[in-house]
């Protein structure tokens, strides 16, 4: 089996791939679509071929202005191969490679979308176990179980709460915030980052990602209590698809009061009030906290997530 990048000439054939598995893959439209972006490129899609026969494709992404990719969204190999986590862990570990000799300093993650209640589905496991066994193999064993949520029109904005006003701030501040909130947090990514590389710089990667994403620095906003002690902040976002909920956080001495609610109805009414009329956000499913605000603001469960990353170094 030849494990490569692909090239421009290979771009036809990429993109007449089906998969025919109940994940989340990528269709012919939007990779092409993303690949006149520069979301997808050729040399962040990597071939598996058998005597000139494509049998697998991995689909990297990543920001149309970045070096690097930073997440794989479709992994296939194709139902007649025999060991398809082998070839699939083969494609997967030549990808990671080749990016890590480029110089990326931080591999991209594999996301792998599905179903709700995908464990009683013997299909969608059929289609999660030989993925799970090639990421395993290609060394992203670090596994994160995510909600993907949504907020439509027709669930009703949240009730707007009494106890927080909304200010912008410095990037001083905000960054502090960072630093604040990262303490004790549930949130698996915060705590992987600031093992990997310490607070300091976990807040700062934080906060540079949420700066590089699609929405408005003009959009964040602090939250104060009525004697003005600062609370918690709101970053609404956006994706190529959708306004979002970026980042959302209450600073250790203030949790347990309710106020994540408070934050979250401030920033659906905000993305609402500027037209949204559909709000996408992610959890992760051990954060039962913040997955209850979001159930109360009126977010649905639209699909799950599993996450895989390379493990922080010991």
């Amino acid at each position: 089996m030849l494990f490569r990048s692909a090239t421009v000439s290979d771009t036809d054939r990429v993109a007449a791939v089906v998969v025919d598995e109940p994940v989340g893959w990528i269709p012919a439209e939007r990779y092409l679509d993303e690949l006149g972006q520069r979301m997808y490129r050729p040399e962040w899609t990597w071939l598996a071929e058998d005597e000139g026969r494509l049998m697998g494709r991995a689909l990297w992404w990543g920001q149309s202005t970045a070096e690097h990719p930073v997440d794989l969204d479709c992994l296939y190999v194709d139902a007649s191969v025999s060991d398809r986590a082998k070839v699939a862990a083969g494609l997967l570990s030549a990808g990671l490679e080749d990016f890590a000799a480029r110089g990326a300093s931080r591999l991209p993650i594999f996301t792998l979308r599905l179903t709700g209640g995908w464990r009683d589905d013997p299909a969608v496991v059929a289609a999660y176990e030989w993925r799970h066994a090639a990421a395993q193999a290609a060394g992203l064993s670090h596994v994160v179980e995510r909600l993907q949520l949504e907020w439509t029109a027709d669930a009703g904005l949240p009730a707007a709460g009494d106890r927080l006003t909304y200010a912008r701030a410095s990037d001083e501040e905000f960054l502090e915030m960072f630093r604040r909130i990262a303490v004790g947090t549930l949130d698996d990514g915060t705590r992987k980052d600031i093992a990997e590389m310490g607070a300091e710089a976990a807040a700062r990667h934080n906060m540079d990602f949420y700066l590089d994403c699609l929405g408005e620095r003009d959009w964040w906003r602090l939250a104060y209590d009525a004697t003005g002690e600062v609370v918690g902040l709101a970053i609404p976002s956006a994706t190529p698809y959708a306004r979002n909920i970026g980042y959302i956080g209450v600073v250790p001495e203030f949790r347990g009061r309710g106020y994540v609610d408070e934050v979250l109805a401030e920033m659906t009414r905000m993305q609402a009030e500027a037209g949204a009329e559909r709000i996408t956000a992610t959890t992760d499913m051990g954060n039962a906290p913040m997955a209850a605000a979001f159930a109360r603001a009126g977010y649905k469960v639209t699909e799950i997530r599993m996450v895989y990353s390379v493990p922080a170094a010991s």
